[in-house]
């Protein structure tokens, strides 16, 4: 047999057996690596394979360390377990119930909009269901929720993590899709392409996130119209303040969602330093948020430095949101003042406003400080520390791990010659980009049900992304579609994630097949959005282009 076909066969059997073992149970990231070396081992003997490829692991795990997109990363997952972990969502659901619940559907409109903060939040999907669903499914079913209207809100709002920035999949894919369309611009003869960011991908994500809430929203809508009795209205207790309550529990996670985006939109920040904003304001928000939690544990104050001075000031302030407030106003009002002059101080002369922006950045940032110093310790004794920075740690990890063994399958892959045969196959398909695009969202739809967007981002999209971007598609649109159609693939039954979260704590009386017939409206509501998205890419090329240019 010719041994570049036999190469492009071995290579479609790498990718099929490492879907098999990962189907039985094993860890993906050695899955991956473990597969992939053990075809290039069987490669090498058939002399198909050039087993010193293998030496150019060392330079692809060295550039995974040093870039700083993929830093925001765990920045990002801190801040989103420190929301979830501080009963933020806890409040918001209960304010906006209070706010939205004696319209017809009006819960569920308030589920949606607290999915939509979540996921402007948070970015992780497994934590958003499960938190609304152990907050908010209790609720709608004691005010006579239809149980299948009511899961299928719970999950598909809190799926938006996938596609509302700031997301863990956009920073992922943003950061190969870089890497894909140089490769594609180079493959086409343009030395010189126009460069795609994460950046870009957040501001082409908004408007397509917003769409899919606007259709969540019209839906629950429409069922409270047509059968009202699958979503009644709450009542409302007299003389409670509900104005006030929503100014309180709304504005600051509000707040911090417009200075993490804002920053990176309006370009006064790289999506790395806005998640070291989100970080800290995460932090702030929870250190006021632990006052009304009881203390598990305390400080050994005067063992240090630190400890003893803050022994002394916490006296002072005692439970006082006030340092926790001021500091927030410190971290906003730094941001326009770091934008906006020039700190460096080693220069020769230095003009008068930007010494004055100078003293004021110190006053500012030594206000941060001590309002980060009260906050970690109230989130200390509140027992919500730990468990954040082990989930942080524990996320993190899994994330970095499958990325290095992807890494090692993506390179024998191509050294197999699979590339050559997946562009093959999908130049070869009639219609074109359309039809290829149409193959492989089809791909990514059914890989959904089995293999979590990791594994889809970091397997299948090096591999299609060059050869999709090089028939003239554009990047930004792409990025949006695929993070869709990862989006919708963990609704769609019988293995959607989001519904074994829900299923895992849900009451008994919410069934299997309760879930599985409530959550397929919004599928079809996404795959919608999806040929909207299609049809009209100026949904997700816009405002990149309003912002940054063409």
């Amino acid at each position: 047999m010719d041994p570049v076909l036999l190469g492009e066969i071995l290579s479609l059997v790498m990718f099929g057996t490492a879907c098999v073992v990962l189907l039985m149970g094993f860890p993906v990231a050695f899955t991956l690596a473990g597969t992939a070396f053990g075809f290039a081992v069987l490669g090498w003997a058939l002399d198909i394979f050039d087993l010193p490829l293998l030496g150019s692991l060392d330079s692809r795990y060295f550039g995974v360390m040093v870039n700083e997109v993929l830093v925001a990363v765990p920045l990002f997952v801190f801040m989103g377990v420190m929301l979830e972990r501080s009963r933020i969502a806890e409040q918001l659901l209960e304010t906006m119930g209070l706010l939205f619940g004696q319209l017809r559907g009006g819960l569920g409109l308030s589920v949606i909009f607290v999915g939509m903060l979540l996921a402007a939040s948070t970015g992780i999907v497994g934590a958003t269901v499960v938190t609304m669903g152990l907050l908010s499914l209790p609720t709608m079913l004691k005010a006579g929720y239809d149980p299948k209207l009511a899961s299928g809100v719970i999950c598909s709002s809190g799926t938006l993590g996938q596609i509302i920035p700031p997301s863990i999949v956009l920073v992922l894919l943003g950061d190969i899709l870089q890497g894909a369309n140089t490769q594609a611009q180079l493959k086409l003869g343009n030395f010189a392409p126009d460069p795609v960011s994460v950046i870009d991908l957040f501001a082409g994500a908004f408007l397509p996130g917003m769409v899919l809430v606007g259709l969540y929203m019209s839906w629950v809508l429409i069922k409270g119209v047509l059968q009202p009795e699958t979503c009644p209205p709450l009542q409302r207790t007299e003389g409670e303040d509900v104005g006030g309550r929503v100014l309180r529990v709304l504005l600051p996670p509000a707040g911090l969602i417009v200075l993490v985006l804002g920053s990176i939109l309006i370009g006064a920040a790289t999506p790395t330093e806005a998640a070291a904003v989100g970080s800290v304001g995460a932090l702030l928000l929870s250190g006021r948020a632990a006052v009304a939690m009881p203390k598990v544990q305390t400080v050994g104050g005067t063992r240090n430095a630190i400890g003893w001075f803050m022994d002394r000031t916490t006296r002072i302030v005692g439970d006082s949101p006030l340092p926790v407030v001021i500091s927030g106003l410190c971290l906003a009002g730094l941001i326009p003042v770091v934008t906006l002059f020039d700190l460096r101080m080693q220069r020769t002369e230095v003009p008068t406003p930007d010494a004055i922006a100078f003293i004021v950045a110190l006053v500012l940032t030594a206000g941060l400080f001590y309002g980060l110093l009260v906050s970690l310790r109230r989130v200390f004794e509140a027992g919500i520390l730990q468990t954040v920075m082990r989930s942080t740690v524990e996320i993190s990890c899994m994330v970095f791990i499958i990325l290095l063994g992807a890494s090692v399958f993506s390179l024998v892959f191509r050294g197999l010659g699979g590339d050559k045969i997946v562009e093959d196959i999908l130049t070869g398909l009639p219609g074109g980009a359309f039809g290829a695009m149409l193959v492989v969202m089809a791909l990514m739809f059914v890989m959904g049900f089995f293999l979590d967007f990791i594994e889809i981002v970091f397997v299948v999209v090096p591999i299609v992304g060059p050869i999709l971007l090089a028939m003239d598609l554009n990047p930004i649109w792409l990025g949006v579609m695929i993070a869709i159609n990862l989006q919708t693939s963990f609704l769609t039954p019988p293995f959607g994630f989001a519904l074994f979260y829900l299923r895992g704590v849900a009451p008994p009386s919410v069934t299997t097949m309760d879930i599985y017939r409530g959550i397929i409206p919004f599928v079809l509501i996404q795959i919608v959005g999806l040929c909207v998205i299609a049809a009209f890419p100026q949904l997700a090329t816009w405002l990149p282009g309003a912002l940054f240019g063409p």
